[in-house]
């Protein structure tokens, strides 16, 4: 059984991560999405909020899990028996910073492979940043996050008011 790990924060889980992942369900048997719980962002929803809206979205692919993890990508990949890391890319900037991490991750990690995916065109200018900073000010973000995720940062933003 060939596995993929997904990893990001996904803090929120947007349609461009959904694409890519819609995707990548089809080049491998089994893709574990791998929610970081250490990142060096400051995060809207808490670990399990993450977990759980990605698990909704999730639902319906027999194929693809959710777990959480920390420390090294490649480790947590290696612990699963992956044979590759997912990436998206967006735009050349993404493509500059995921071909560093990529090779940092090849010299850690020789047996386990890179794969960029594009993203559609439709979401190559969406970031969870920009989704988050859109819905703060309560822009309307509908079409760019899965409905489920729109509820729960409506709820979130409304909460901090």
């Amino acid at each position: 059984m060939r596995t993929a790990i997904y990893p990001g924060t996904f803090d929120p889980v947007t349609n461009g991560h959904l694409d890519i992942l819609h995707r990548a369900i089809y080049l491998f048997d089994r893709v574990i999405v791998a929610v970081a719980s250490e990142s060096n962002k400051q995060t809207l929803f808490s670990l399990e909020e993450r977990q759980e809206l990605l698990r909704c979205e999730t639902s319906d692919m027999k194929n693809v899990e959710v777990k959480s993890f920390g420390g090294l990508t490649v480790d947590f990949a290696r612990e699963c028996g992956a044979v590759a890391l997912i990436r998206g890319l967006r735009a050349m900037t993404d493509f500059e910073y995921e071909f560093q991490l990529a090779l940092m991750n090849k010299k850690l990690a020789p047996d386990i492979e890179t794969v960029f995916l594009m993203t559609k065109s439709e979401y190559s200018f969406i970031s969870s940043s920009s989704i988050k900073s859109a819905a703060s000010l309560k822009g309307d973000v509908s079409g760019l996050v899965p409905p489920n995720v729109e509820k729960a940062m409506i709820q979130k933003y409304n909460k901090m008011v």
